[in-house]
């Protein structure tokens, strides 16, 4: 069946939490290569590309990449999050299975990422969980810088790949940065207060829906079979 609707799912705050490996990762590679400390409790990183976290300590400490530094300083940040990301920690968001696989089941449906993390990050944690099989295409943070220019990338490949317009696709995140990026590449946007936020502030931003979390689908997908119908 010709693909009908496109969701892009945000991985942190959305999919799941690392209950805060990331930071102590990105803090530890830091220590490694730069010989800096910080906790980096002062840099924001949800809703975030890493590339631009990343960009923000360096400006924090005054530091710069020399040639093949940037390239093993990630290799760090890899290699300390395979580390720390192991389990009991983290967990998948509430509901999070079950709506994979009631949108896998939906004729014309097909799944993405639309992240901020680097790709072997991202990959990294999806592992962590066991469900780095079930997206069929991606747009992860080192493609765009900026957010919003991720989200206009990602969708026009859905637009390439699949023929579905922007109207037809439909932005799962837990930040403001999520709806806004959902608007500059005309997406839809469904924002779920799972990952910090309270539903009130995410609301303030004007999504189509805003949900406590996951875990009542039926709502959520009779929502998106409409959109899908749509011509």
């Amino acid at each position: 069946m010709t693909p009908r609707l496109a969701w892009l799912f945000d991985v942190d705050g959305t999919l799941l939490t690392t209950e805060g490996a990331a930071r102590q990762a990105f803090s530890a590679a830091l220590h490694d290569r730069l010989g800096v400390d910080d906790p980096l409790t002062d840099i924001a990183f949800s809703g975030r590309t890493e590339p631009r976290i990343l960009r923000d300590i360096l400006d924090k400490h005054g530091r710069h990449f020399l040639d093949g530094d940037e390239a093993a300083f990630w290799n760090a940040v890899f290699d300390r999050m395979r580390v720390l990301l192991v389990p009991p920690r983290g967990r998948l968001m509430p509901g999070i299975p079950a709506l994979l696989d009631a949108v896998e089941r939906e004729p014309g449906w097909v799944m993405g990422l639309l992240t901020g993390n680097m790709t072997e990050m991202g990959q990294i944690k999806l592992r962590r969980f066991g469900i780095e099989r079930r997206f069929a295409f991606a747009a992860f943070g080192e493609q765009a810088e900026d957010r919003n220019a991720l989200a206009r990338l990602a969708v026009a490949r859905l637009g390439e790949r699949y023929g579905i317009p922007p109207a037809r696709c439909i932005v799962v995140g837990d930040t403001e940065h999520d709806i806004a990026c959902a608007r500059a590449a005309g997406a839809r946007v469904v924002a779920v207060a799972t990952g910090g936020i309270a539903r009130a502030d995410l609301e303030a931003h004007r999504p189509d829906l805003v949900l406590d979390d996951l875990t009542r689908r039926g709502a959520l997908l009779d929502w998106a079979r409409g959109i899908a119908e749509q011509g």
